[in-house]
């Protein structure tokens, strides 16, 4: 069997999401749009328990399955879904120092993702997950 397109292409379609997330935030470079991206997955991840993290992993490209999954500790304590403002700045907390996510940087992300995503499969994923999970990802 041959190696499935998802995986043969997977660095092509990861750059394009990067592409996207920089161009939909106006950031400068993709290697901003991959902090903020990570910081957003990071977010996510910890307010989710290991089953609804597995899930939700289930449903993205696999350059953004293995940043979701990446760095993961997962003995970290679960966190509440909070006002998207607050959940902002941690997404921005992370690297600091060189983290250039703007203020709309979830909603930015969410708007590349779902150009990247089954909406439909997508949609039905976070209904299954914890309240907060579905006004996360409205772009």
């Amino acid at each position: 069997m041959p190696v499935p397109y998802e995986y043969s292409h997977a660095a092509d379609h990861f750059y394009e999401f990067l592409l996207e997330a920089r161009d939909t935030a106006e950031l400068g470079s993709t290697h901003q749009a991959y902090t903020m991206t990570q910081g957003i997955l990071q977010a996510f991840r910890r307010r989710l328990d290991f089953k609804g993290a597995i899930l939700f992993a289930s449903v993205l490209p696999v350059g953004l399955r293995a940043l979701f999954v990446a760095d993961w500790d997962t003995d970290e304590p679960k966190r509440q879904f909070e006002d998207r403002a607050d959940m902002t700045k941690e997404v921005q907390a992370l690297r600091a120092a060189h983290n250039f996510a703007p203020d709309t940087a979830i909603r930015d992300v969410a708007y590349a993702l779902r150009r990247h995503v089954d909406e439909t499969v997508f949609d039905s994923i976070l209904a299954r997950l914890p309240e907060g999970a579905v006004d996360f990802w409205q772009p």
